[in-house]
């Protein structure tokens, strides 16, 4: 176990007539609270090597941790603490297994955000040269296949880690990329017709969230690539300032300026929109959607089931280092 409760002292047998029994059981039930002790934390070299962040050398959470464990670590400064409050889900695994599945699941739901983005874009922020042409009618089942695309390159990106770890970080960036760039060919239509123009574009203006939008994307897939600034100084941002933070501030960023921007283009263009017959309904958006949950549902099932079926001795699932390979990859 990677934490343990020491409890000191009883709780006291309570004197009758004695006025200070109960503040002595009180202050003995407290001092058995605070000997609680969170997880213990690792560095890189007590961990397997699935484990291993570039450039993070310490605060790892024990890898067989308990589900106890993992919500006590969500309030302990570890090296996923603040990844677990910006990103607002639990990032903690029990095994190398769970750790893959969990991955798993958060591309499906990364893939499916992406789906979400095409939606609006298609409602709202289309080129007026665009509506109802073929590229809009398919951009939302286009965007859906992406999804599956999305899914399916992220998951396989984490088999070939250890054994190919520059393979993996490229299948991973291109799965996310790509469909970012498709959702977004709208936006940049728009901002290709408006570039370097006196005078107004009309319907097809951006607003200035389209452009702050814009920016936190690129950061955040500048922070994810490039693993700064904890390459350039590794140890020294274990806690707090690494990539993965960074990555998180600048996605949550983006997201909410994507939001202002489409709430910007459905109040600039909403009389234009209204006299326009809605390329995809309600129905077709729910089924839409429900075939692409479906659908990337199925994706993580195959992966997991891959996953499971690999021997205990498979790299993906051991990897555990040697403290020597670590200083020989410092040196």
């Amino acid at each position: 176990m990677c934490w343990t409760r020491r409890l000191r002292g009883g709780w006291g047998r309570r004197s009758r007539g004695h006025p200070d029994a109960a503040n002595r059981s009180t202050w003995r039930y407290r001092a058995t609270m605070l000997s609680l002790k969170l997880p213990q934390l690792l560095r890189v070299h007590q961990v397997p090597r699935v484990f291993w962040e570039e450039g993070i050398m310490s605060g790892y959470r024990c890898p067989t941790s308990s589900a106890l464990d993992c919500v006590l670590s969500s309030f302990q400064m570890t090296n996923e603490t603040v990844n677990i409050w910006t990103h607002f889900l639990p990032t903690c695994s029990m095994s190398p297994r769970a750790r893959h599945i969990c991955y798993f699941l958060d591309y499906g739901a990364l893939s499916l955000y992406s789906l979400g983005c095409a939606f609006p874009y298609a409602a709202y922020s289309m080129p007026a040269s665009w509506l109802h042409s073929r590229l809009h009618q398919l951009f939302v089942p286009a965007a859906a296949l992406n999804s599956f695309l999305c899914t399916g390159l992220s998951c396989y990106s984490r088999f070939p880690e250890l054994e190919n770890p520059g393979l993996s970080k490229v299948l991973r960036t291109a799965a996310f990329a790509y469909p970012f760039l498709f959702d977004n060919l709208p936006l940049f239509y728009r901002l290709r017709l408006c570039w370097g123009r006196a005078h107004s574009c009309g319907r097809d203006a951006l607003s200035c969230s389209h452009g702050y939008h814009l920016l936190c994307a690129l950061l955040t897939g500048f922070l994810f690539a490039a693993r700064l600034p904890e390459r350039l100084a590794p140890g020294r941002f274990d806690y707090i300032g690494h990539s993965h933070q960074l990555f998180h501030i600048c996605a949550v960023l983006g997201t909410h300026f994507q939001l202002e921007a489409v709430l910007a283009d459905m109040g600039s263009r909403r009389g234009w929109l209204a006299m326009q017959e809605p390329t995809l309904g309600l129905e077709a958006t729910v089924a839409t959607l429900s075939l692409a949950v479906i659908g990337n549902l199925l994706i993580i099932a195959a992966f997991t089931a891959s996953l499971l079926r690999s021997p205990g001795a498979c790299p993906l699932l051991q990897g555990g280092p040697l403290e020597e390979e670590l200083e020989a990859k410092q040196q």
